[in-house]
């Protein structure tokens, strides 16, 4: 990992802005790719707020706020990436997409040169499938705002060599991460299936007259909010009675559970209905609350001091120097 300094990141969209914002701070330099100027333009400007933000909130020295742009190389081809000892795929969650920047990058960077894919439920085995050395392909699914959590799965598919996840394994340590290794390649990995799980559900209520969405938001935020900021499921079971406790309460509740297997209908309702207020959604055109002008970036900015109130007590309850195994 000693001679790992520069690192490529092929997309630069939200997520992609925060990665390479990340890199940035823990001192590597970065070739970052888009193909559009404007899009160059937005994440230059999301760095240097997220490196303001750095500094300011998470101790990283002052110079940072300039001293990032002299190891940082915005770049429109991806044949510019030829230097990178690492390379973090992070374009739309599109199959084709992706191995059309595989295509690309496989022509370009040496044949040792990990690729991560910073994907949240395409199956990694998928994606090495076809590619000239799949060794070398290693799921990385972050989440946003990228340069502020501790998230990052890694997940290694049917091919990927020891030496691959072993390497991402260790930039992921180096760049403040608290990474989670998944062991078996499934589809959504660890943090997206419970919580689709837990989507399924909440829709289901909804549909067959349990709650309002209001109403749902509200428990969720009240009960699991208070706990899953602190620690997972398994140590809330611990903490509030134990598996014999919760394995009679279970015994009583899963028969009822939503068990479908398609898209909720609630949600293909949803979604064909349209609804006017839909656009100014904060999740795009099919947001399920209407939001009135200046309200969307009000819950933007929200989740944005809670996810660093949330870093900062990471940081106090697990030091990343004992972040994984």
């Amino acid at each position: 990992m000693n001679d790992l300094q520069t690192i490529g990141v092929a997309g630069l969209g939200l997520l992609g802005r925060g990665i390479a914002a990340c890199c940035l701070a823990h001192g590597f330099h970065v070739i970052a790719f888009t193909r559009r100027r404007e899009t160059h333009d937005a994440a230059d400007r999301y760095i240097q707020q997220a490196t303001q933000d750095l500094v300011n909130r998470a101790g990283f020295p002052p110079p940072l706020r300039d001293q990032w742009r002299s190891r940082y190389e915005p770049v429109t081809a991806l044949d510019a990436f030829s230097p990178c000892a690492f390379v973090i795929e992070t374009v739309l969650e599109d199959l084709e997409v992706k191995r059309r920047v595989f295509d690309e990058l496989e022509t370009t960077i040496d044949e040792n040169t990990p690729i991560a894919s910073n994907t949240s439920a395409l199956p990694i085995t998928c994606l090495q499938q076809g590619r000239q050395h799949p060794h070398r392909f290693v799921g990385m699914h972050w989440a946003e705002p990228a340069h502020a959590t501790r998230f990052c799965e890694l997940i290694r598919g049917e091919w990927t060599s020891d030496k691959t996840f072993q390497t991402a394994a260790a930039l992921a340590k180096r760049l403040g991460k608290e990474p989670s290794l998944v062991r078996k390649d499934v589809p959504g990995f660890i943090v997206n299936r419970i919580g689709y799980a837990m989507y399924r559900e909440a829709m289901h209520l909804v549909a067959t007259g349990v709650a309002d969405i209001e109403t749902i938001d509200r428990s969720c935020r009240n009960a699991l909010g208070l706990w899953a900021t602190f620690c997972g499921p398994f140590r809330w079971m611990d903490l509030t009675g134990g598996a014999a406790l919760y394995a009679k309460a279970m015994s009583g509740v899963l028969p009822s559970l939503c068990n479908a297997t398609e898209l909720p209908e609630f949600m293909r309702n949803h979604l064909e209905r349209g609804e006017p207020h839909d656009e100014k959604g904060t999740a795009g055109d099919r947001g399920f609350y209407p939001y009135a002008p200046g309200e969307r970036e009000k819950w933007e900015h929200l989740f944005r001091e809670h996810a660093w109130l949330v870093r900062k007590l990471h940081n106090q309850y697990y030091p990343t120097d004992t972040a994984c195994d």
